[in-house]
């Protein structure tokens, strides 16, 4: 168990071993600023980007302790398909192991350039989806949405969906993407958020701290994140 300036530590180490035993490293996602950059009695996992295994994954997960804050490691440089796997698969070793802290948490670990330092984003309570579901590829025109969606596609595109708007389909860029969220999006409306499953883990976080980091608090984001 560790606080984070023994992880910063036993993670340099942590890199040092596995690239100089079996070249391996893990380059982590960057992201401009994180909300939380101190977390207490951790413990971390490995997800390497390796290209002798078969889906050029490599998941290490010995040094985890059950009851404590996990912080996992992912190499930026895979995808979704490739990381979510793996991902709920810890999520579920946690849920049920045998010995249980109910207060412990899960944190994706980021390069904050902010600080030059490390910083997390949580995803404790964050349950992934990966069942085939409509894409803005094959959306009909005339298709009656329900629900409240973004989506994050492969190209740089980000599509905003809201049935209680005409028309309901909005492209729009990185930069005006919190302003959109603001205008189109009536108070207390909860959202589901879509990623393609040939996005970069860096692109992943990077739209993840770009909605935790911005004033939304007017809207409610799903749990549920939905990848296509």
């Amino acid at each position: 168990m560790l606080d984070v300036m023994k992880y910063i530590f036993s993670l340099l180490i942590g890199i040092l071993f596995f690239s100089c035993g079996n070249e391996k490293t893990v380059q982590l996602p960057e992201i401009n600023h994180s909300e939380i950059y101190d977390v207490k009695d951790v413990s971390a996992a490995y997800i390497f980007y390796d290209e002798t295994q078969k889906d050029s994954v490599l998941l290490n997960r010995k040094n985890l302790i059950g009851t404590t804050n996990w912080l996992v490691n992912i190499d930026k440089r895979l995808t979704l398909q490739q990381v979510i796997p793996r991902i709920k698969f810890l999520q579920e070793k946690k849920a049920n192991a045998s010995h249980k802290n109910n207060k412990a948490k899960n944190y994706f670990t980021c390069n904050d350039i902010s600080r030059n330092n490390l910083g997390f984003i949580e995803f404790t309570n964050t349950f992934y989806q990966d069942k085939k579901e409509l894409t803005i590829q094959n959306l009909p025109l005339d298709f009656q949405v329900t629900t409240k969606n973004i989506f994050f596609d492969d190209n740089g595109k980000i599509f905003i969906i809201n049935p209680e708007k005409k028309p309901f389909i909005i492209e729009t860029t990185e930069s005006d993407f919190i302003n959109n969220l603001n205008t189109i999006f009536n108070k207390n409306a909860v959202i589901s958020l879509r990623f393609s499953k040939n996005l970069t883990f860096q692109e992943y976080i990077k739209y993840k701290a770009l909605i935790e980091n911005n004033q939304i608090n007017h809207l409610k984001i799903s749990n549920t994140e939905f990848i296509n």
